[in-house]
């Protein structure tokens, strides 16, 4: 069993969300095994009943509660029956229950209206396997082409393609559509194409509105749902005025690049320098945004770019202060070639630190910058937290 990093609430009520097959399900019945009454959505006949008849799961709740001393109620995938959250209310204001409530997409119960318990139950996410879960069997390359997914984790080359493949083509394409959160599969698999082509890139809804013959607000309400649905998240650009940040162009990254490599059909593809590239920099980028969520931590990421194009990849913020700046690269031997935007930053933020991530086999400097193995700077992460 591989330990996971995230910080589970011990006896407060929460809501755990995660793209599916990150093993939420799986950690929440290692981890909370006595006492749970489990109860899965995903199952047809449990589903129908209970859309059907919501209050019947208070009646089913409160014989378990009285007669079998049941203490915890796990809802696996509550998204898909959002009205029994009103029961989960109910029973939390009448009884010393705890809930677990699990799903895969937070936008049908955000953006439905849905009874997010007032303050009763707290939030947690879970993500793909994060290098210190897996430092042990982890290989760089792998991780690079076929990503970190539980479901994945440990099988053969063959078996990773089948499951990513049909992650990509059967999920992402069929079940978003299934679930009521896009009308036009054909608009939103040629999306979808495009922004896993452009993962790390400067996003730019008017150019992808164009690429995919779809209106400019419609390819904006796509990008909400790879949000809503935790399958990407946004990366701001750096600008000290807030308004000035919320017009900036963002970048989204997938949540895996595993999916990102399926969707691209590039999973049995030997991987250029380019591509490396960007998944090195979408790999170090996810394991920051990973860490920093698994500890709760008021920390920040960023990217800064300048107009004239000069851009450092990662900024690390906290309290309004920018703790580090990282620029991110393949190199196992970094220059001075190589800091260029590293000197345009510095020109502005003299006092920030700055690091360079690399393949190098040892931590050296160059003109006041740090060149840091990435796993030098992932041993360096908790100091930012």
């Amino acid at each position: 069993m591989i330990n996971r990093a995230i910080k589970l609430p011990q006896r407060q009520s929460f809501f755990l969300f995660g793209p599916r097959q990150t093993g939420k399900s799986t950690l929440i019945q290692e981890t909370f095994a006595k006492a749970v009454w489990s109860i899965d959505l995903l199952l047809t006949e449990v589903f129908l009943k209970y859309s059907k008849d919501p209050s019947l799961f208070r009646k089913e709740a409160m014989e378990k509660i009285k007669k079998e001393a049941v203490h915890t109620i796990f809802i696996d995938e509550i998204q898909r029956v959002p009205i029994l959250l009103n029961e989960v209310q109910a029973l939390m204001d009448d009884f010393d229950c705890r809930f677990i409530l699990t799903g895969s997409s937070a936008r049908k119960l955000k953006r439905g209206g849905a009874n997010l318990l007032g303050g009763r139950a707290v939030e947690r996410r879970l993500f793909p396997f994060i290098y210190e879960e897996i430092k042990d069997q982890f290989q760089l390359e792998e991780i690079l082409l076929c990503g970190s997914l539980p479901a994945v984790f440990g099988k053969t080359r063959q078996e990773k393609i089948d499951v990513l493949s049909a992650y990509a083509n059967t999920y992402l394409r069929e079940e978003i559509q299934s679930e009521g959160l896009v009308r036009n599969l054909g608009g939103f698999s040629r999306f979808l194409d495009l922004a896993a082509s452009q993962s790390g890139e400067l996003v730019s809804f008017s150019a992808v509105a164009r690429e995919c013959q779809l209106p400019v607000r419609t390819v904006q309400s796509y990008y909400e749902i790879l949000e809503d649905t935790l399958i990407g998240f946004r990366l701001e650009p750096w600008q000290k005025s807030i308004r000035k940040r919320m017009v900036g162009h963002p970048k989204l990254y997938f949540f895996d690049l595993g999916v990102t490599n399926a969707i691209n059909r590039r999973l049995t593809s030997s991987l250029d320098a380019m591509i490396k590239g960007r998944l090195f920099e979408q790999f170090i980028i996810l394991e920051t945004y990973r860490k920093f969520h698994y500890e709760r931590s008021e920390v920040r990421i960023f990217f800064w770019r300048t107009n004239h194009g000069a851009e450092v990849d990662l900024l690390i913020e906290k309290h309004g202060r920018i703790a580090l700046a990282v620029e991110i690269k393949t190199s196992k031997h970094v220059t001075g070639a190589h800091l260029s935007g590293m000197r345009a930053f510095r020109q502005e933020y003299s006092k920030a630190p700055c690091v360079v991530v690399c393949l190098a086999d040892h931590a050296y400097e160059i003109e006041g910058v740090k060149i840091l193995p990435w796993e030098s700077y992932f041993r360096r992460l908790p100091e930012f937290i």
